[in-house]
């Protein structure tokens, strides 16, 4: 059997978006006591979003990003970038049938040289106990996470003022609020994240803020320079949500008990979910980080 961990290349892609899919997803149903909601399987839109992303990783930040082969095929990849002095672990997998015979450690070890000289580091790391110890032994700090989950009832929205539409005008202001909560501008990510995501911001003596809407409303990525900021950022993107539908929020650190006040106030749920992996660097607060870019 011939191993070999090499960069990734576009056309590398499609399989491994297939890995991602099927270990996350299988990560995901492992630990469903201990989570909510019952995972499901990556739809066509996440297929097609994971494909935009990894596109742009490998246009900005091709040296972060690997792939390992048994005898020709792709079984494994990690993704990283770099932004100032901020390395970010994006994506890591390894096929269940590749497991075992050390790959994810060279893999990991490959994305990590990557991050050489950067002062800080940081990542969502799963439940997946083997992967946790590595990432110990790397020397990354394991911060517990929450999901909030719930339908929100139109009769709690509090009126939110000074929320606007950004635009790409708004990108300085939100690389500087990125720099103050977790010390590096998200920079290049900040044309994808538009593209993807609905831009709301408030830029104003009373605070600034922003924040990223999904589709179906709640944020996927956000910070601001105050709590009160931030919590009016979240309800914004609440009032987005089908009242009928049940909304997630993922990534909420130990950290931001400001969103667990929205939560409780939302009548939203809370459950553990997941890790924010950091080193050299505190919790990010206020803040909600993106899955991939951080």
């Amino acid at each position: 059997m011939t191993l070999l961990v090499r960069p990734m290349r576009v056309e590398d892609l499609a399989a491994c978006e297939a890995i991602t899919r099927a270990a996350y997803y299988e990560v995901d149903r492992a630990t469903f006591q201990r989570s909510w909601p019952d995972p499901a399987p990556r739809s066509e839109a996440g297929r097609a979003d994971w494909l935009a992303k990894s596109r742009h990783k490998l246009t900005t930040d091709p040296g972060g990003c690997w792939v390992a082969e048994e005898d020709g095929v792709v079984v494994g990849l990690a993704t990283s970038l770099r932004r100032e002095l901020m390395w970010i672990l994006c994506s890591f997998a390894v096929a269940p049938e590749a497991q075992g015979r050390g790959l994810g450690t060279l893999l990991l070890d490959a994305a990590t040289r990557y991050g050489d000289g950067c002062l800080r580091g940081m990542f969502i790391a799963s439940q997946d106990q083997g992967a946790l110890h590595r990432y110990r032994r790397a020397g990354f700090d394991l911060h517990p996470q929450m999901v909030l989950w719930g339908s929100v009832s139109r009769a709690v929205l509090p009126a939110v003022p000074y929320v606007r539409e950004g635009t790409a005008a708004d990108r300085d202001l939100c690389d500087s609020l990125d720099r103050r909560t977790r010390g590096a501008a998200h920079g290049p990510d900040h044309a994808l994240l538009a593209e993807q995501f609905r831009l709301i911001v408030i830029d104003h003596p009373a605070g600034q803020g922003y924040a990223y809407v999904s589709r179906t409303g709640g944020v996927q990525c956000l910070a601001a320079e105050s709590r009160r900021t931030a919590a009016s950022l979240l309800w914004e993107s609440l009032a987005a949500t089908d009242p009928d539908t049940p909304v997630e929020i993922p990534r909420v650190s130990t950290a931001n008990q400001w969103a667990l006040d929205v939560a409780t106030a939302a009548r939203l749920e809370i459950h553990s979910r997941n890790f924010l992996a950091t080193r050299h660097l505190k919790p990010p607060a206020p803040y909600i980080p993106h899955s991939t870019f951080l």
